[in-house]
């Protein structure tokens, strides 16, 4: 039994179930045993790859994208430059790389990274050397200042509840003890107000919320509307909220979420409608990742990028387009979000929003 482990069934024990949020926020942000503060979870040698680390393309046209965005709304200076969970710094140096082609445009940011993992901040720390980048807890803390804004693969990890329509209902999905062990469990059914637009879902149907995400978007909403700039959601999920998505991953392998925790990476995919709803700005059509990056160009950067290429070398650039761009990789698989204020162009790759979607 891993040491976070003996926590829970203490906690457990003493208290009764918790919810699924709270389960995930002591497995990923424990201060001694969370699964972000003791490790770095990215590559080969960790749990899973993020699309900056499979080829710098992906951080390159993002950080275009973006740029387009600062000249398309004048060329606010100065101005914030913010990622939310940064990883090891790969997709925030290959965009700034990117941006340094535009006159004046990094001269006028300042580079804010929003990361909780001391383990990320020191790769962070050396990936952007040169760029003096400063550290916040949370969006809250970001400065007052038109804001341009990346978040890839951030709002999948935010601790989400899962609910379960029962009759007039809905009996929630908590984390106790069955014969020892860590177990899943329902509580007796009961009104619940947040559910109010899902009143239509079908008997036994599970929904899942993430309050957190949809708090920090208003936040970055209300920057954006106020102060100017955009921001770029990338991430796996869909426009609604339905079935069963909570998920571990240890080793490149999904695992039990319950067996090791502290140990796995758990993530959920992101309600993007959701976050849509929850911004005072304007926002987006989602567009799958395939289609943004080939909208920005991915194939003739790496055509390009090939031409100095031979042997295994090309052989792992091309299956890196592949998988980051391919319907059956992370293609569909990830969708795009962006937010922008009322009545600015919608950033290079996305699409305005059909109002029906909401």
């Amino acid at each position: 039994m891993t040491p976070l482990a003996q926590i829970l069934h203490r906690r457990i024990a003493a208290e009764g179930p918790m919810t699924v949020a709270e389960y995930m926020a002591l497995c990923l942000l424990h201060p001694r045993h969370g699964y972000y503060t003791t490790r770095d979870p990215l590559g080969a040698q960790g749990d899973f790859t993020t699309a900056p680390e499979i080829s710098q393309m992906f951080g390159e046209l993002i950080g275009l994208s973006l740029a387009q965005s600062w000249i398309d709304q004048g060329r606010p200076t100065p101005f914030v430059l913010a990622e939310l969970g940064p990883g090891r710094g790969t997709l925030m140096a290959d965009a700034t790389r990117a941006m340094g082609a535009v006159p004046g445009m990094l001269d006028a940011a300042t580079l804010c990274l929003v990361e909780a993992s001391p383990a990320l901040r020191a790769w962070q720390s050396r990936s952007l050397q040169g760029l003096a980048p400063t550290w916040v807890d949370s969006v809250a803390d970001l400065p007052e200042a038109p804001l341009f804004l990346i978040a890839n693969e951030f709002f999948d990890a935010l601790p989400v509840r899962q609910f379960i329509r029962a009759g007039e209902g809905w009996a929630e999905r908590v984390v106790g003890l069955y014969e020892g062990a860590l177990a899943f469990g329902l509580t007796e059914p009961a009104p619940q107000a947040a559910l109010m637009p899902f009143l239509a879902t079908p008997e036994g149907d599970l929904i899942t919320t993430c309050a957190p995400a949809e708090g920090i978007v208003e936040d970055l909403g209300r920057r954006i509307s106020s102060h100017g700039g955009a921001a770029l959601v990338v991430d796996y999920g869909d426009w609604g909220a339905h079935g069963d998505t909570f998920q571990a991953v240890q080793s490149h392998t999904k695992v039990p979420p319950l067996a090791a925790p502290g140990q796995a990476d758990l993530t959920a995919h992101v309600d993007f409608r959701a976050l849509a709803a929850a911004a005072p700005c304007a926002h987006t059509a989602l567009v799958p990742q395939g289609v943004f990056l080939e909208t920005l160009g991915i194939t003739r950067r790496a055509q390009r990028l090939a031409d100095g290429l031979t042997g295994a070398a090309r052989d792992a650039h091309v299956a890196a387009h592949r998988r980051l761009t391919h319907p059956g990789e992370m293609g569909s698989l990830f969708k795009v979000l962006g937010f922008v204020p009322e009545g600015a162009p919608v950033p290079p790759g996305l699409l305005p929003a059909d109002r029906r979607e909401g």
